[in-house]
């Protein structure tokens, strides 16, 4: 045991917690509130009390993660005038980068669609083309990507798990 806390006479009956980095704090704001477990919500809750910028960026990300749970993207100009006006520079950069291809993010928010089978298709390109770092040719790198891609097919169906 430390002796520190006790030659400045803190008490010793509350154990304290390390702040939480913004790393880990991140996907706790991201997480919707049914995901989360009682003691992340507890600490989330605990980190929000003090913090009033921090409690009005959790409840921009809200309501944006309900437009796309509900694939409404009528209030998506008001939520862009809100972050814009937030008085946080980096909530702000990202309303301006938003607002720059508002057409496309509203068209994303609204339809099932997405590119997502393609944009994984290429980065198991780009993940085999850094992996050989040009020891191979082209028949070898079209041979791997397609037994990824068969890989893929094969094991889609099976539940995958998080690591915890």
């Amino acid at each position: 045991m430390a002796t520190a806390p006790l030659r400045r006479g803190l008490p010793l009956d509350q154990p304290r917690e390390r702040p939480p980095s913004p790393r880990e704090t991140a996907p706790w704001i991201a997480t919707h509130p049914d995901r989360r477990g009682l003691h992340v919500t507890h600490r989330l809750h605990r980190l929000l009390e003090p913090c009033p910028e921090l409690k009005h960026a959790h409840d921009l990300v809200c309501r944006f993660a309900a437009m796309l749970d509900n694939r409404d993207a009528a209030p998506l100009p008001s939520w862009l005038d809100e972050l814009s006006h937030s008085g946080l520079p980096p909530l702000a950069g990202i309303a301006t980068a938003l607002r720059e291809d508002q057409h496309a993010v509203a068209q994303g928010i609204s339809t099932t669609h997405n590119s997502g089978v393609n944009e994984g298709r290429i980065t198991d390109v780009k993940l085999q083309k850094r992996l050989m770092a040009g020891r191979a040719g082209i028949p070898l790198l079209r041979h791997r990507v397609v037994l990824i891609a068969h890989l893929r097919r094969r094991y889609a169906d099976r539940p995958t798990t998080t690591p915890r």
